[in-house]
């Protein structure tokens, strides 16, 4: 679980675990969990995220097995940049390794590890609707996660995926880029949504809830009826209608 899908939007943790156990996973809520450290460390509290951290390390490096999650950020967080924040404290930086070898961005997960012997899940999705892919920069740039949620959305039958003019650029939100430098985040923003506009799909899919919460934003003010999702909700909606 990230912050923001804790505290905003919870319904697409609901959805990660819903998919995961239908297709036989035992999932498994540490209570214990919090922040991964991000945010202090993007804005260059580098002690505040290493307490953060710890703490992080303490809960999951006493659990066994992947550890899932619906965020590129926070994955990239852990497998990318624990290690540096450890780099003069060998024992952390170890524990920072095996965590990190754990650490799955949830498509990653699906289609990297469920998915490795088989081309297609069983996941019998089917939703009748158009939508348009919006590439998220922590999981497409920071952990190279790209063909993955675009595999599994081409899976669901009756789900018409329109292209996006560039699909990969920033939609602008970035932590607290967007509070730091509003203006050029709002004209970013605006520039995603024209594009997401021009595809006529009445879905935008996301794999990062600080991007889906930030055009969420933007599609309201805008009085769009455009809507945009978590995958995690697409695949979660797709299947559960057919169980």
């Amino acid at each position: 679980m990230t912050c923001l899908v804790d505290q905003f939007r919870p319904e697409v943790g609901e959805s990660v675990v819903n998919v995961l156990e239908r297709l036989g996973v035992n999932v498994e809520f540490p209570e214990g969990q919090t922040c991964c450290g991000q945010p202090a460390f993007n804005s260059g509290f580098r002690n505040e995220a290493r307490d953060v951290a710890r703490h992080f390390l303490d809960v999951f490096d006493a659990t066994e097995g992947p550890i899932i999650v619906p965020s590129g950020s926070c994955g990239a967080m852990v497998r990318n940049f624990y290690a540096e924040m450890f780099e003069d404290d060998p024992a952390e930086r170890e524990r920072a390794r095996r965590v990190g070898e754990r650490i799955y961005e949830f498509t990653e997960f699906l289609e990297d590890v469920l998915g490795e012997d088989e081309p297609y899940l069983n996941l019998g999705a089917k939703l009748e609707d158009t939508a348009t892919y919006h590439q998220c920069c922590h999981l497409e740039r920071e952990l190279g996660v790209d063909h993955q949620p675009q595999e599994l959305l081409r899976q669901v039958e009756g789900l018409q995926m329109l292209p996006m003019t560039r699909p990969e650029v920033c939609c602008g939100f970035g932590g607290t880029f967007a509070v730091k430098f509003s203006d050029v985040s709002t004209a970013m923003l605006d520039e995603k949504l024209d594009n997401a506009a021009a595809t006529g799909a009445s879905t935008i899919v996301a794999g990062d809830t600080g991007c889906i919460m930030h055009m969420a934003g933007g599609l309201r003010r805008r009085g769009s009826r455009q809507q945009v999702r978590h995958i995690a909700e697409i695949l979660d909606e797709a299947s559960g209608a057919q169980a």
